[in-house]
């Protein structure tokens, strides 16, 4: 492109960065969008100086639960049973006195997300019959607070079940109804007993609302195994492919490898997805076997210093390096691999054909002083800048929103 365009009014040139560790170049912006990728020459006029600064896409946390973060208040010490039951009846008891939900406590853990690199999100949000929907509101109040610099995708959650609570479905239908782009399952035979019920409800509200499915399913071992078989029949039949996900799904490094073959099989054929918070004691998720059938695969941070768990930053590029040590990888490409599902590949999980350091590609970029991806996934450096579809969000560490 002649510098004359790409100095045009709308035009603005990122100078000297090395998108994913190699050669200088200059990325061009207009709109919001990378326009161009040109080499690096030293002499052309420039707007932001990339000062040779390892270029990567912006971070895409592909799951996560913004309405429930404590993050920027004083600890809360967790007194909680340590089961899914028990965290559910924990938050229950104390989210009020935490102001959960709230546009304070999710605008501060957005805020910490977009300083380390997050700009897009798929986040799961509460619907029960203590507080509606209201959470989905509070959610869409802290991202518009933001301008559009964290892109989002909302799932309507049950976290306390879908059928076991009458009136839950109808407050998924709502959801749905009111633009929830997804709702959401859990357990549906680990929580509500019954998996045929659950997703029946659930595959009947999609249909009839246009929405996507993104289940919870932490039943482990053949019983989970079970209902993603369940799950992939219904993707099949109602013609979801493409917009119906299993997160965790812990049971499937848990079956046997000839029983994980046929799942992945008909995740593939269905075309399901999954999606992992890279969790330190369930058996890994086939990352290789996953990817090599197509089968999408989003990584996410979960709750990040919730009431189920004081755990959690928000740096994805910290969590991709957990998701590399627990899945065993020690070579540069599987290395490599691991920054690009949580950043290139998760396009999918927030609704995007297209996402990367590539000519139409919305300008989500962020620099690290780092050698190349490898060095930037063991050491997790400081962001020294982020850019969100194009705006300089976040400079040497540091929020400017």
């Amino acid at each position: 492109m002649p510098d004359s365009a790409a100095r045009s009014a709308a035009t603005r040139v990122l100078s000297n960065v090395r998108p994913w560790g190699g050669a200088p170049a200059d990325i061009l912006i207009r709109d919001g969008h990378i326009i161009g990728i040109r080499p690096y020459d030293g002499l052309s006029a420039i707007d932001i100086d990339g000062a040779g600064l390892l270029a990567l896409p912006g971070f895409i946390n592909a799951h996560a639960h913004v309405d429930k973060s404590w993050w920027g208040q004083p600890w809360v010490s967790y007194g909680g049973q340590a089961t899914t039951e028990g965290r559910i009846a924990h938050e229950r008891e104390h989210r009020e006195r935490l102001g959960i939900p709230g546009v304070e406590v999710t605008l501060a853990v957005l805020r910490e997300s977009l300083r380390t690199g997050t700009t897009a999100i798929r986040t799961h949000v509460d619907v029960d019959l203590g507080i509606g929907v209201r959470g989905i509101e509070v959610v869409r109040e802290g991202l518009a607070q933001l301008g559009g610099a964290i892109d989002a995708q909302i799932v309507a959650f049950p976290q306390d079940g879908v059928l076991r609570r009458p009136g839950v479905v109808e407050l998924l239908d709502l959801a749905a109804r009111e633009g929830a782009d997804y709702i959401g399952g859990l357990d549906p035979a680990g929580i509500d007993r019954d998996p045929v019920g659950q997703l029946d409800a659930l595959f009947g509200i999609a249909e009839n609302r246009g929405v996507g499915i993104d289940i919870h399913l932490h039943d482990a071992g053949e019983l989970g195994a079970f209902q993603m078989e369940l799950i992939a029949d219904r993707a099949r039949r109602t013609g979801l492919a493409g917009r119906v996900n299993v997160a965790h799904g812990f049971a499937i490094g848990e079956v046997a490898a000839s029983r994980r073959a046929e799942i992945i099989a008909q995740f593939a054929e269905a075309g399901v997805s999954m999606t992992t918070v890279a969790p330190v004691r369930p058996a890994p998720l086939p990352l290789r076997a996953l990817r090599d059938a197509g089968v999408p695969v989003g990584l996410g941070t979960d709750g990040i210093r919730d009431l189920w768990t004081p755990y959690g930053t928000g740096d994805m590029l910290d969590l991709a390096r957990l998701l590399a040590q627990v899945s065993g990888f020690r070579y540069d490409e599987e290395l490599r691999e691991a920054i690009e599902i949580g950043t290139s590949e998760g396009r999918s999980f927030v609704g995007r054909t297209q996402h990367g350091l590539a000519e139409g590609a919305r300008a989500d970029i962020v620099l690290v002083d780092a050698e190349n991806p490898q060095d930037a996934l063991m050491r997790a450096p400081e962001r020294s800048l982020v850019m969100a579809a194009g705006r300089v969000v976040v400079r040497d560490g540091q929020i400017l929103i």
